[in-house]
C-alpha cells in the first residue's frame, strides 16, 4: 500500500521539536528548491501579501516536496473553498489570517479535515496521487496554522486554544501593532507585551506556539515555550550585502 508523503513540520511537532519555517520573497520554484539545501524545516509560500495565486501552488509546494520540507501557504481568507482548494494543490499547510475567536479556529478545521474531523471537500488532489486511501490519511499529514494578530484574537485566545486540530498558533506582531495603535512598531513595548501574554496563554494550554524570529530574539522567544519560529531571510542577505559592501575602497 503506497502511504502519503510524510509532513516534516507536523511530524517533528507531535514530537515536541523546533520547527523552522523560511520566509521571504523566494515565489518560483526554483527559487525554493535552490533554498532547499539549507535544511529548513518548511517554507511559507505568500498568498495573502505577495503573488501567489492558485495556478503556482502545485508548483511551488512540490518544489518543497523535492527536499522534504513542508509547504505552508498563507491564504487571504478564512474560506472553505480557498483552504481546501489549497490543499487540493498540494500545499501540506496553511496559514490563516485573523482568526479571532473560537468559531473562527473551528471553521478553518472544518474546512481543512475531512470527516469525521471536518467538511473539507471530499476530493482527491495532488498529494494524494499514487496513494492508498488518501481521504482516510490526509487529515494526519495536514499542518492548520492560525495567525493571531489582532488584539481581539489575544483577548479571546484562552477560548481559541480550546479548538482541537490546530497545530500552531502563530503570534504576528505586524498587523498586531497597527491594532494597538501603533503601526510599523511591531517592537513596541504594548506590542511586544501582547504578543508575550499569547504566546503565554498558548504554551500554558499545552499548544503550538509560533512567532516571528530573528538571529537577536530567537533565543528569548525558544526559551518563552515557543515551538515553531518563523525566519525571513531577507536580513541575511542584507547583512551579508551591507558588510560586503563597507570593505571595498
Amino acid at each position: 500500500m503506497n502511504q502519503m508523503r510524510g509532513n516534516k513540520a507536523k511530524l517533528k511537532l507531535e514530537r515536541g521539536e523546533i520547527v523552522t519555517m523560511l520566509m521571504g520573497e523566494h515565489n518560483s520554484p526554483d527559487m525554493i528548491d535552490y533554498l532547499g539545501q539549507y535544511g529548513f524545516d518548511s517554507i511559507l509560500i505568500e498568498g495573502e501579501h505577495g503573488p501567489v495565486d492558485f495556478a503556482q501552488v502545485s508548483n511551488l509546494s512540490r518544489a518543497c516536496d523535492i527536499w522534504g520540507m513542508t509547504s505552508v501557504v498563507r491564504v487571504t481568507l478564512n474560506s472553505p473553498n480557498i483552504i481546501y482548494r489549497t490543499f487540493d494543490l498540494g500545499a501540506q499547510g496553511i496559514m490563516v489570517p485573523h482568526v479571532n475567536t473560537a468559531e473562527d479556529a473551528r471553521s478553518v478545521v472544518d474546512a481543512s479535515k475531512f470527516g469525521p474531523i471536518g467538511h473539507r471537500g471530499a476530493a482527491s488532489g495532488r498529494q494524494s496521487y499514487g496513494v492508498d486511501d488518501y481521504i482516510r490519511t490526509a487529515n494526519q499529514e495536514t499542518l492548520v496554522t492560525v495567525l493571531i494578530e489582532d488584539i481581539v484574537a489575544i483577548n479571546n485566545l484562552e477560548e481559541i486554544v480550546t479548538v482541537d486540530h490546530v497545530d500552531v498558533f502563530y503570534v504576528a506582531p505586524g498587523d498586531l501593532a497597527q491594532m494597538m495603535g501603533v503601526t510599523g512598531q511591531p517592537s513596541h513595548p504594548d506590542v511586544q507585551s501582547a504578543v508575550d501574554r499569547g504566546i503565554n496563554t498558548i504554551v500554558e494550554a499545552g499548544k503550538n506556539a509560533g512567532a516571528l524570529v530573528n538571529d537577536q530574539t530567537l533565543d528569548s522567544y525558544l526559551s518563552k515555550g515557543v515551538k515553531f519560529v518563523g525566519i525571513p531571510w531577507a536580513p541575511w542577505l542584507r547583512s551579508g550585502a551591507e558588510s560586503f559592501l563597507t570593505r571595498l575602497p
